[in-house]
């Protein structure tokens, strides 16, 4: 087994992309196991007692309002759901992209699939309700999209030499 290896800049801007990737999904991971673990009343005082020292300076603080809200929302299956969904997010991308930088080269292009599939939810969710946070990581996803595109390219070519 040959783990990847960057040769050059467009291999490095890859290989950050990716790792960020990566990490997200081990976030994400995190995330749903503790939604399991947590009671929601726990999660939400939680969330008031670190938002309270930036709500006291900036009531209307963008950040802080929007996780005091999502945390008052948990429920019972929105918590299953919001549960099951960032395992299932985060285990995926966890998976493809330690074969990917194992130099998997199927890796590839179920990575590209998969991320095609969350930009177009993504999308969907930009015409319901857009954020400036989705936007961003929609545009991200759309370039590691390409990065790993072009680096399937490249490791084709490489194998054939």
């Amino acid at each position: 087994m040959e783990w990847f290896r960057p040769r050059d800049w467009w291999d490095r801007l890859f290989a950050v992309g990716v790792i960020i990737k990566g990490l997200d999904g081990l976030v994400e991971l995190a995330g749903g196991v503790m939604l399991l673990l947590l009671d929601p009343a726990k999660i939400h005082r939680f969330v008031i007692r670190m938002t309270q020292p930036e709500l006291s300076e900036d009531p209307r603080d963008f950040i802080a309002t929007h996780l005091l809200h999502a945390a008052g929302t948990l429920t019972g299956s929105a918590v299953i759901y919001a549960a099951v969904y960032l395992l299932a997010h985060g285990a995926v991308k966890v998976v493809l992209v330690a074969a990917v930088l194992m130099n998997r080269l199927w890796a590839y292009l179920w990575m590209i699939a998969v991320l095609l599939a969350f930009i177009a939810y993504q999308l969907y969710q930009l015409a319901v309700s857009p954020t400036a946070g989705l936007v961003a990581l929609t545009v991200f996803d759309a370039a590691v999209v390409f990065l790993t595109w072009h680096e399937y390219g490249r490791q084709r070519q490489r194998q054939r030499a």
